[in-house]
């Protein structure tokens, strides 16, 4: 009588690791774009936070101007949260223009490594509306008319 032996053949094992390797090949794109997604995604929450920021320092300031991340970090209570204030949203960095000199003001938001971040970047002014370019540049007059 012959005795059976436990366990897996070679021919088992590779079988079970192509399946795998090809499930991997399915998924891990379908992963990476949902990051980059929700990246932006943060993104354009920052900057309506900022946008609501400022207007409420704005109003509630008693100067008529926007804030700077600092003014508007370190307010009592403040109007951004520390990650923000540093300029920082999930893999953006995030700038203000012209706060506190000015009765404008924009914020920017740039993938801190295009396409593996993030792949658009953003911009918003004092009117509230968002405007994006696809290469992860920050929006010019130029790009600004086209997302109108």
């Amino acid at each position: 009588m012959r005795r059976k032996e436990k366990g897996f053949t070679l021919i088992e094992l590779m079988i079970v690791v192509a399946i795998i390797a090809i499930i991997a090949a399915i998924a891990i794109p379908n992963l990476l774009r949902a990051r980059l997604s929700a990246n932006e995604s943060a993104a354009i929450g920052a900057l309506r936070t900022m946008s609501s920021a400022q207007e409420n320092y704005k109003s509630n300031g008693g100067t008529n101007l926007y804030g700077t991340f600092a003014e508007l970090g370190g307010a009592t209570p403040p109007y951004i949260d520390n990650a923000l204030a540093a300029g920082i949203s999930r893999g953006y960095l995030v700038a203000v223009v012209n706060a506190a000199t000015a009765d404008t003001w924009d914020a920017s938001a740039t993938p801190n490594n295009i396409g593996s971040s993030g792949n658009r970047g953003f911009l918003i002014d004092e009117s509230g509306v968002i405007r994006f370019t696809t290469d992860g540049s920050v929006p010019t007059p130029a790009d600004l008319a086209l997302n109108e």
